[in-house]
């Protein structure tokens, strides 16, 4: 073909491109994506919220213990601080940031459920609409009428 025929004519759309069009359109995709954007927003909050303000209570109650800061040392010089060990190389198993990361579960976990619950509260289940009322003697009778002129014009 020349090239100004090319130019002319519109490259064929692959098979897949409507699929994947319907596929991305779907409601169920589009809440997730919702979702996904809203979590990662929530995460941070959720992860201020254990940072800033649980850790340190809970610091507090312990004697001001910090978790972040419990680790073993496998193999490597010890040092005080885990970031101290990670600076010199030292292969460390930091089980203090595994427990921030399993409070930090939880807390999501518990204000999840609060949201939910919350939102469950607010949806009312929609009410069942009535039966219809029966039809009065007049509506049965001219039902009747209806029927019967239908059933002469066959």
């Amino acid at each position: 073909m020349s090239s100004a025929l090319k130019s002319l004519v519109p490259p064929k759309k692959p098979g897949w491109v409507d699929d994947f069009k319907s596929f991305i359109m779907r409601g169920n995709v589009v809440d997730l994506a919702v979702g996904v954007v809203i979590g990662a927003a929530f995460t941070g909050i959720v992860g201020s919220l254990v940072k800033d303000i649980i850790t340190p209570l809970i610091g507090l109650l312990t004697g001001g213990v910090d978790f972040s800061n419990h680790f073993i040392t496998l193999k490597g010089p010890s040092e005080a601080t885990l970031a101290e060990a990670q600076k010199i190389g030292a292969v460390t198993l930091n089980y203090g940031v595994f427990l921030n990361a399993v409070i930090n579960f939880l807390i999501v976990a518990t204000a999840i459920f609060w949201l939910v619950r919350l939102i469950s509260k607010l949806h009312k289940a929609p009410v069942a609409a009535a039966a219809p009322p029966a039809p009065s003697a007049t509506e049965t009778l001219l039902g009747e009428i209806r029927d019967l002129l239908k059933a002469r014009q066959v």
